[in-house]
Parts: structure tokens; sequence; C-alpha cells
């Protein structure tokens, strides 16, 4: 099986967005506009080999970009395919926090995903700190994006340090999924990983032909091999092209099997 760990089903109103101006400068035609229909991401995970993709919620200052109600919906079509990543209003925390038990425990969602470029405040920010409590509790992981931001916000709260090992160190019993490989901070990102038991890293938003050399040793070390996670970061990158390349890893085939399906079960609970 292959899990994809970071994916999007995206909303319209997601892809019209101008902060993804840039994006498409780089991929042009290849990242969609308008509706997409379900069967469409569905079949784009057929033609790459995807069992099951984790879509996430959107959650922005300027409004809702995909909502938890609609990630419920999709879910609730394709239980099989499918699974729920919550994503909350961070200005609201405490709300926040009775979203996020609810998207949990009575729709059975997996994660929560808050991207801290989106709301211009490092993962340190005191509003987080009772969404990790609450991740702790609730038994799920904390999904966010480190290294530099595509779109067009500040890349600096998406350094590993000093904020992912900040976090790390006040919640030692949180599993932090850090995505998008940390680029051009990789090195800070693996040792943030080396460092802390709980703190692991996915590929999204990069191709394996695009993975750094130093990652990819990393995943073919004793411990690496149980920290990276295989992701797209659909749609804006398609499964089939981001695996383009795997054989060429050299990866052993226990290793392969932990990277594209192993550790997100672990790490998910799936």
């Amino acid at each position: 099986m292959t899990i994809d760990a970071w994916a999007q089903h995206p909303t319209a109103r997601m892809l019209a967005h101008d902060m993804f101006d840039s994006l498409r400068r780089w991929a042009g035609d290849a990242i969609p506009t308008g509706e997409i229909p379900l069967s469409t991401t569905l079949a784009v995970m057929d033609a790459a080999g995807i069992d099951r993709a984790l879509i996430s919620a959107w959650s922005a200052p300027e409004g809702v970009l995909i909502s938890n109600e609609e990630v419920a919906k999709w879910v609730a079509e394709a239980p099989d395919r499918f699974s729920g990543i919550a994503s909350v209003d961070l200005r609201k925390p405490m709300q926040s926090v009775r979203e996020l038990r609810r998207c949990v425990t009575e729709q059975g969602f997996i994660g929560l995903r808050v991207l801290p470029w989106l709301w211009e405040v490092p993962p340190t920010d005191a509003r987080f700190y009772p969404l990790y409590a609450a991740c702790v509790d609730l038994g799920i992981p904390f999904c966010t994006q480190v290294g530099h931001t595509g779109p067009l916000r500040s890349s600096e709260p998406g350094r590993p340090i000093p904020y992912i090992d900040r976090v790390a160190l006040d919640f030692p019993e949180l599993t932090i999924v850090c995505g998008h490989i940390g680029y051009p901070w990789t090195e800070e990102m693996i040792a943030v990983a080396r460092k802390h038991e709980n703190v692991v890293i996915d590929t999204s938003a990069y191709t394996t032909k695009r993975l750094p050399p130093e990652l990819v040793s990393y995943l073919k070390t004793g411990s690496g091999r149980r920290k990276v996670l295989f992701g797209t970061n659909y749609p804006m990158i398609f499964p089939q092209h981001a695996l383009a390349g795997l054989d060429d890893l050299g990866l052993d085939d226990e290793t392969r099997a932990l990277y594209l399906e192993g550790n997100a079960r672990r790490v998910f609970g799936l």
C-alpha cells in the first residue's frame, strides 16, 4: 500500500486564492483550477497506486478555504480511501479546541494541521499551545509546514530551529509531522527529528527527484527509516509525478515499505 500523508481535495475558492500565484508561475497548467469532482481525485490516486490520502481542511485568517465539514463529507463518500485532517481558526483558541475535539470524536479525524505561515506567526505562538495539549490528549499528531513558503507569505515561521525544536521540548508527548522537508533548512529539520522521538518529516511538495541528498541519506539510516513519510501536497503536485524515480533512491524493501505506508500507519494510528 501507499499512503499520501499530505493532500487536499481542493475547493474552487482555495485554488483561486491569490497567495498561490507564485506556485502557478512555477507549475503553470499543472495546478488545476475550478471545481474538481471527487472522482477526479480518486482517479489520480488510482493512477499512482495511492491507496489512501490524508486530506486536510484549510482554515485561514481571511476565511475557510476547505471546511472540516467538506472534508468529513468526502471521507464519508470514500472511507476506504480518505482520512480527515482538521483545521481550525488559530485566533480563537478555545473555540478551536472544541472544534478539534468534535472533529476527532464525532467525525473520526486523525490529525490537526495548522500552517504557521498562513497565520504569519511561528508555531511557538501562545495560541498554538492549547491545541498542542488537545492533540496529546486526543492521541493525534499535529501536522505543520517547515521550510520556505512557496505561496506568497513569509518563510520565517517555517524554521525548524528554533520553532519546532522549542515546541518538541515543551510537548515531548506531541507527535509533530513536519511537512515539506524543511528546505532550505533540511539539515536543521533532520537534526530536530534525530533529537526528538516524536518529530517526523513528510516529503510533501517535493517530487522524489528533488529530494535533497541529505534527506535521502537520513531515510536510509537505522533511525531515519522510521522518521520519513511520503506525501504529495496534491493538487499542487500529482502523486504520479511525486513518485517518479522512486526506484532510483536505492531503498531496501523494508525502508521503502516504511516510507510509503508503515510510518504513516504508525504515526496516524491507521
